[in-house]
This record gives C-alpha cells, sequence and structure tokens, in this order.
C-alpha cells in the first residue's frame, strides 16, 4: 500500500498538486495539496469568487521550501455550496479552523488574499499561537470611510435590505457563456493586468461545463451577498491586535483598496508592515508575480 507522504512525494514529481477533502459543518470542503510534505506547512487562501488554483504560479514556486496546501473555501471552486445560500465570515473562519486542526499545521504561515486575507487575519488574532507568519494581499476590505452609510443602517432596515438581496438573487441563474473563450475573455476582462497564460488558467480551472454545453463559474451566486450582521470593526480591529507573528500587509498601488499605512489601520497591529507595490492592483500575486515572490520568500525566511 502506498502512503499518504509517499503519495505527494510522486505527485510533486510529476508537477501538479494532489485534490484532496475535508469536512466542516457536514460540508465536504476542497483543497490541493503541492506535496513535500516534512517541510513547514504553509496556507495559500483565495479571495472571494476565486478557487485555490488561482495560487498555482505562487505554489509551484514555494513548494520546494514549504509544505503548500490551497483549500477553496466554501462555496467556491471545487468545495460544496452551502443549502442555506449563507456565507457568514464566522463559517469561513470555522472551516479554516478545521482545516489546520485536522491536518495539525499549525504553527503554520499563511498567505492570503482580499476575503481569504479577511478570514486569515481574524483566524490569526482568534488563535494567535497557531500562525507564526501572515501575509494578508488587500485582506483588510475598503478603507475605514467606505462603509459609514451601511454601518449607521438600522437593524431591522439592514434585515429587510438583506432579505430583498436574497430574494433577487433566488430568481437569477447563474451567468452562462456559450464556449470557454467567452468566459476566457470576461477573465481578461476583470484584470487587464493578466497575461493571456495566466487568464487561460484560471478560467480552465474556475468554470464548470453545464449540461447544455455552456459554461458558468464554479462558485455560487450567493457568496456575492454579505450576511446583515458580523463583528463590528471594532471588534474586527480588536482581534488585529491581537496578532503576535510577524505580518505583511500587501497592497497594489492600482488597486480600489486604501493603503493601511495612510488610512491609520496599521496601527492596530503589533508587528506588521505594508508591501505597497507599483504597476498592481487587487491581485497583486498575478500583476506582479516575480517581485510579489522574491518579498513573500524573504518575509518567511526572517528569524
Amino acid at each position: 500500500m502506498v502512503s499518504e507522504k509517499a503519495t505527494d512525494r510522486m505527485s510533486a514529481m510529476e508537477g501538479g498538486p494532489v485534490s484532496r477533502h475535508f469536512f466542516s459543518q457536514r460540508m465536504r470542503l476542497h483543497y490541493v495539496d503541492w506535496g513535500n510534505p516534512d517541510a513547514p506547512p504553509l496556507i495559500l487562501l483565495h479571495g472571494g469568487r476565486d478557487h485555490c488554483r488561482n495560487w498555482d504560479w505562487v505554489a509551484a514556486d514555494l513548494r520546494r521550501d514549504y509544505h503548500v496546501i490551497a483549500p477553496d473555501l466554501r462555496g467556491h471552486g471545487d468545495s460544496a455550496w452551502a443549502a442555506s445560500g449563507s456565507y457568514a465570515m464566522s463559517n469561513y473562519i470555522y472551516d479554516l479552523a478545521q482545516l489546520i486542526h485536522q491536518q495539525k499545521l499549525a504553527p503554520v504561515a499563511i498567505v492570503a488574499h482580499s476575503l481569504g486575507g479577511n478570514i486569515a487575519l481574524r483566524y490569526s488574532g482568534i488563535y494567535p499561537d497557531n500562525v507564526h507568519r501572515l501575509v494578508a494581499i488587500e485582506g483588510l476590505g475598503p478603507g475605514p470611510r467606505s462603509h459609514a452609510k451601511a454601518d449607521k443602517m438600522a437593524m431591522p432596515d439592514r434585515m429587510r435590505w438583506w432579505i430583498d438581496e436574497q430574494r433577487a438573487l433566488a430568481g437569477q441563474q447563474p451567468r452562462r457563456y456559450p464556449t470557454l473563450e467567452d468566459a476566457y475573455a470576461r477573465m481578461q476582462e476583470a484584470n487587464a493586468h493578466l497575461t493571456a497564460e495566466q487568464a487561460r488558467h484560471l478560467t480552465q480551472h474556475g468554470a464548470n461545463q453545464n449540461e447544455d454545453g455552456t459554461y458558468s463559474w464554479k462558485f455560487d451566486h450567493y457568496v456575492r451577498l454579505w450576511p446583515p450582521y458580523d463583528m463590528t470593526r471594532e471588534e474586527i480591529a480588536g482581534l488585529w491586535g491581537r496578532i503576535t507573528c510577524k505580518t505583511m500587509l500587501v497592497w497594489g498601488k492600482e488597486s480600489w483598496a486604501t493603503n493601511p499605512e495612510t488610512d491609520g489601520r496599521l496601527g492596530y497591529f503589533q508587528n506588521a508592515r505594508v508591501l505597497a507595490v507599483e504597476g498592481a492592483g487587487h491581485w497583486v500575486h498575478h500583476d506582479r508575480l516575480d517581485l510579489f515572490l522574491r518579498e513573500v520568500r524573504s518575509f518567511l525566511a526572517e528569524p
């Protein structure tokens, strides 16, 4: 019988990751394992409406020195969709906690993007001893002033808004593209920094073919809707303040996000610094891959 470690090593030799699953709240969630199981563990956590294979270029490089695991968030990629159509941050955090617990990965390094960065930052504040290095690419969310109006909305109004939006989503069908090439064109449109190779790879791993021959993105379209209640901004900032490991907050200078160093959010962290990247938008790890890898490698190797 071939051992799990031997399977990982064979997969590494062949060049691709191994697909695996774990269970969280009765949901079957998918992740890919890039082998090298005796090396220090490293989780790569993708953003909203994305999938674990968006990390392939990063993983292919870091796998030499780390045991790289990249999960699909619930409702994304090849992970199960929530039957309720509701995706609360608490559930995402629980899923990450379960993966780290079940696979005995702590203390672990985490590199995360956008929604994944938001999850990883909160997890690291809840379990500071479980994370020894953290890179968050625009994981803080929009700037402090961007949701001022929504924050002041009374709960009855907020609930009514959410119910109306949820009901509207229930009446919609996921967008269907006649061909994979049409989906590929949409991918290129969404991020002008992507090379043709990157856009094609992300599309091939991010879309499924429907029974009628058309193509749709793998993510559940309900993930677009944020739940009507969450931790307060003060509570979230409190979790940032509990993170004890070295943290790098990555920001693309061409992104819609704001610089944590100038908007005040860096001040909540005990031991964090900002990496501001020229020529990059929200997907810094795609837009400036070589620079990103160089900076992350150096950061992870710091004592």
